[in-house]
């Protein structure tokens, strides 16, 4: 492959990425400038969206169990796992859609179908009708990340990406808290204007009033992200990237790649082994059986080793089809580590943040607008700080070693594990407030962290997919397994005599015991980091890839 393709009269105008030499020197004048931070700034603002229409059934937890009459457990299932299943399976054929689609078009979709399904959650009556809704609101969301990665990683130079995509990263708290403010305000707003439900318009209660208001604006916001400049793949570090020439055959062979059943055709097809695959099915399906056993809980079980069974398959259907990218992601020793530590972060963090409204609820006398006004404005604040100068010193640590990125992660689980341990114990409901502030500046200053290295351990055409590997990773960790499990404990230990607030005081509290699997992991990844990346190009094409620079 050659940098150029000769013209029509034998001059090299047109590039093999489709862009003149001109278009290329225009998209090079804008990588850091003025109309990047605009579109940082764009993206963060979908990111706030997301994360409201994510965060703000925990607000309303506590009168949709009252209301529908489901338990703790199920609640967990119901923010974690359903939406995470869904959420990790559909990230990976759009993250790899994106490598190969126009990203700020992606996005726009994503977003009106996630905030269509959130809208339609204010009007669900039954359990089974709300986890149908926030399914579908998890499958958009999957649209949003990985092709904001890898569009922010072509408008910013490599020495600022940690910064830049944790600043990206900052929506989550910014959004977050605002989805708790304002769910509470709502809510209780409504409920007080409208203390019978049949006298208020179309019968809604406040929390169906809330899902409504969050949701509605997101639609607007689609057209905004649309109307984006596609930055050129690939030119932040002067690595062609060809357009690809029918990117939405891409899309549907990726999702019959994740569709069990279907995905049998394309991997028989593709040569990979299908007695391998029925063996992990059998396997999953064993343990998943085992688990459901164990816990006496049915869904959890069952979506989770589906989940599981689809990344497997997607994995051996990546390995055919595209060797040289699953070697880049699943052989890289510095990837593999990186990617299970920090989800084991989320695992506690995803837990804490959706558990920690409810229990100041259950511990103290105050209203859902109190909590939601402080843990909302603690959430962001915190948030915004925490993960702002994460990515900052991130890449401050990164100049002076390879792997001093990874320096954020240790500070983000010595940090955290003690404040939060702080605040769920102490009888002040102001003091409480305050620690779930300070705790949020150290647990939300690792975001930045992972995506960015593994942009750094992979080819450009590549960076959308390992964004969506990290995702996907995380997510079945930390947001499919963290709120549920802490939800469990919480049961359990009410069935042993606690009363609902000490036993989702003790499961918080145990669930911390997760970091040290974290500092395991964070050790290996420490080792093999610089080695790794320093040998980037020279294993892409080891693996069969032909890399150019121009």
């Amino acid at each position: 492959m050659s940098d150029q393709n000769p013209g029509p009269s034998g001059s090299t105008d047109q590039s093999v990425s489709g862009i003149t030499e001109e278009e290329r020197e225009q998209a090079k004048s804008r990588i850091g400038g003025k109309y990047a931070h605009y579109v940082l700034i764009v993206l963060v603002i979908v990111y706030v969206f997301n994360f409201i229409d994510r965060q703000i059934l925990s607000i309303l937890s506590q009168d949709i169990q009252a209301d529908l009459g489901v338990t703790d457990a199920q609640m967990g299932f119901l923010y974690g796992t359903v939406f995470a299943v869904f959420y990790a399976v559909f990230g990976i054929p759009l993250a790899r859609f994106a490598d190969v689609w126009v990203r700020r078009s992606l996005i726009s979709v994503g977003l009106f179908f996630w905030s269509l399904m959130t809208a339609l959650s204010g009007f669900a009556r039954s359990y089974p009708v709300l986890a149908a809704f926030r399914i579908g609101v998890g499958i958009g969301e999957a649209s949003a990340s990985p092709a904001a990665y890898s569009m922010l990683s072509d408008y910013y130079p490599t020495r600022l990406r940690a910064t830049v995509l944790a600043i990206y990263s900052s929506g989550v708290y910014i959004g977050g808290g605002i989805g708790l403010f304002l769910g509470g305000f709502i809510m209780e707003t409504w409920n007080g204007a409208y203390p019978d439900p049949a006298a208020a318009p179309l019968n809604l209660k406040g929390w169906h009033a809330a899902f409504l208001a969050v949701g509605i604006p997101g639609l607007l916001m689609a057209f905004w992200v649309r109307s984006l400049k596609e930055p050129v793949r690939g030119i932040s570090e002067g690595i062609v990237t060809e357009q690809h020439p029918a990117p939405f055959s891409v899309l549907a062979t990726e999702l019959s790649a994740v569709l069990p059943i279907f995905n049998l055709v394309p991997l028989k097809r593709q040569g990979a082994s299908l007695k391998v695959n029925g063996l992990a099915a059998l396997v999953i399906a064993l343990i998943s059986y085992a688990l459901m056993i164990i816990t006496n809980n049915i869904p959890q079980w069952v979506a989770l080793g589906i989940g599981v069974y689809v990344v497997f398959s997607w994995a051996q259907s990546l390995k055919a089809r595209d060797p040289a990218t699953f070697e880049m992601i699943f052989k890289t020793k510095a990837m593999v580590y990186t990617m299970i530590a920090f989800p084991t972060i989320s695992f506690v963090t995803y837990g804490v943040g959706y558990w920690t409204a409810p229990l100041l609820l259950r511990l103290h006398d105050t209203s859902a607008t109190e909590v939601g006004m402080y843990i909302g404005l603690g959430n962001a604040a915190g948030g915004l700080i925490g993960v702002t100068l994460g990515g900052y010193f991130g890449d401050r640590f990164k100049a002076r070693h390879g792997s001093g990125r990874l320096i954020i992660g240790y500070a983000a689980v010595f940090g955290t594990a003690p404040l939060v341990l702080w605040m769920i114990y102490t009888p002040s409901l102001m003091l409480a407030f305050f620690l779930n502030f300070a705790h949020h500046l150290f647990s939300a200053c690792w975001p930045g962290i992972p995506p960015s290295t593994a942009s750094d351990l992979v080819l450009p055409r590549m960076r959308a997919i390992a964004g969506a590997y990290y995702i996907l990773v995380n997510t079945m960790i930390g947001l499919a397994m963290g709120p549920f499990v802490m939800g469990q404990l919480s049961d359990v230990f009410a069935a042993s005599g606690m009363d609902s607030a000490e036993s989702l005081q003790t499961a918080i509290a145990v669930s911390l015991l997760m970091f040290g699997v974290t500092l395991v992991f964070l050790t290996l990844a420490w080792r093999h980091l610089p080695k790794d990346e320093a040998s980037r190009l020279e294993r892409a094409r080891k693996f069969g890839e032909e890399v150019v620079q121009a």
